[in-house]
């Protein structure tokens, strides 16, 4: 079938990966806002980087968008209250990652009232846009939880010519960033204008899988030259909604700089390093950024959620995710105040319609099981994924046939069965010489391995191994 006019191919197809599943049942469901709980935990270490300090107390009154934690380091980005209410206790609590990070806990008063100083900010120069993002809390919202400030704080001689909106979403059951495509298609455009104009990117590639029909039509409406801007400015008569524009920017694409790419629906797609080669057919090295070979990747949610702050003033203090998993009673695509219990939500879906053998923050490939339900919603965190036995029964690993699917299907081109064996003899210096800092974790080979070993796990631990020799 013709690829339509507006929209691009592929520069490169991806090496290796694998077609899963989709069960994305949820992708037509309009997200739905979960009221405030009665308490929130609000987690200090939302993001990669060093955590965050509390700057409230007990017995403080907060409200919406009240900072409560911050860092002086620059690898950081702040936390805010999600509701309004009273600072019952500062503790701690244990990540997913099993360190251990301080906790806000705040008692809701049910009215939600945003703090008073909020306002809307003017965004003109790099500097501010670099503390706009800063301020708003925003990190990366597709999962990876990189402050988005260091991401934009590129230096003088930083040459950056494309733009990257990672839109691929190529993990099953998860459909958080297909609802904000579809749903804020205008926050979108509007960062990205922000982002361009004012970086001076020259190129912008929206990148979205061929599974999103839906977003993938109404996002190139909107990407076309000067008539998808006007359609954005005219589709309502809000005087806000007109206003969010001219804060944005009064230059229109009319070079036709901003372009659709449709992806092959193939998994990781959204990768980092899988995206800018598909994209634009360069190679990131080892221990190299983005901007070192000319583009800046950002997910499509967190762009929209950088305009929402620019044009509101609102930080990042909800976010939508999508809850799914057939043990869930209804899942669907929830607007979640940040700090809410993970048993408040999946109970605010209907709750359990099966026993619960596993639950999940994030995907069925790259997420992060659950201990305990009284654990709070992160910012990076884009699903809750709640499975009964069936589907959460753990395989038995069984002797290497040497089949070479891993190395295959790996899409960074290494060889996992090569790093276990360097690894399970202790030798380090062969498991770097095997590359296997180049592993993205994304879990291609523990998938296609017939013998069902926990490969991604040991990529995983030779990953620490080899940091810890350091």
């Amino acid at each position: 079938m013709a690829i339509p006019e507006g929209i691009l191919r592929p520069v490169k197809n991806i090496f290796g990966g694998v077609r899963l599943p989709h069960n994305k049942g949820t992708a037509e469901k309009e997200t739905v806002i979960m009221p405030a709980p009665e308490t929130v935990v609000i987690a200090m270490q939302q993001h990669i980087g060093a955590p965050c300090t509390s700057c409230v107390k007990k017995g403080d009154t907060v409200y919406v968008g009240t900072k409560i934690g911050d860092s002086d380091k620059f690898i950081s980005a702040p936390i805010h209250s999600s509701v309004s209410g009273t600072v019952d206790s500062i503790g701690t609590m244990l990540l997913p990652s099993g360190a251990t990070c301080q906790t806000v806990v705040i008692n809701s008063d049910g009215l939600m009232t945003p703090d008073p100083d909020l306002k809307p900010h003017t965004v003109e120069t790099k500097e501010q846009l670099v503390a706009a993002a800063r301020d708003s809390g925003l990190v990366g919202l597709g999962g990876a939880g990189f402050p988005a400030h260091v991401k934009l704080n590129v230096g003088p001689n930083t040459m950056l010519d494309t733009l990257i909106i990672n839109g691929a979403e190529c993990e099953p059951y998860i459909t958080s960033d297909y609802r904000e495509c579809v749903e804020s298609t205008d926050s979108i455009l509007g960062g990205i204008f922000v982002i361009k104009n004012i970086l001076g990117i020259k190129n912008v590639i929206i990148a979205v899988e061929d599974n999103k029909p839906k977003a993938i039509s109404k996002l190139q409406k909107l990407a076309e030259d000067e008539l998808g801007y006007q359609m954005g400015v005219n589709s309502t008569d809000d005087e806000k909604t007109k206003a969010l524009y001219k804060v944005a920017t009064d230059v229109k694409d009319t070079d036709n700089s901003i372009r659709l790419m449709r992806l092959k629906s193939q998994y990781p797609q959204g990768a980092e390093k899988v995206l800018i080669y598909t994209t634009t057919g360069r190679k990131l090295p080892l221990g190299k950024l983005p901007s070192d070979v000319g583009c800046l990747v950002m997910n499509i949610t967190s762009v929209s959620y950088l305009y929402k702050y620019i044009t509101t003033g609102m930080p990042v203090v909800s976010r939508t995710v999508t809850v799914a998993g057939d043990a869930v009673a209804n899942p669907q695509n929830v607007c979640v105040p940040i700090g809410t219990p993970i048993e408040a939500l999946i109970e605010f879906c209907g709750g359990y319609k099966k026993a619960a053998r596993k639950i999940l923050y994030g995907g069925p490939m790259m997420g992060t099981a659950l201990v305990d339900t009284k654990m709070p919603l992160l910012k990076q965190n884009n699903a809750i994924l709640v499975f009964g036995s069936k589907e959460a029964v753990r395989p038995i690993d069984n002797p290497c046939i040497r089949c070479g699917r891993c190395a295959n299907t790996c899409p960074m081109g290494l060889q996992p069965l090569e790093i276990e064996s360097a690894l399970r003899i202790g030798d380090i210096e062969r498991v770097k010489a095997l590359y296997v800092d180049y592993c993205i974790e994304c879990g291609c080979c523990s998938y296609v391995c017939p013998s069902k070993r926990y490969l991604t796990q040991t990529m995983r631990l030779a990953k620490a191994e080899l940091r810890n020799k350091k």
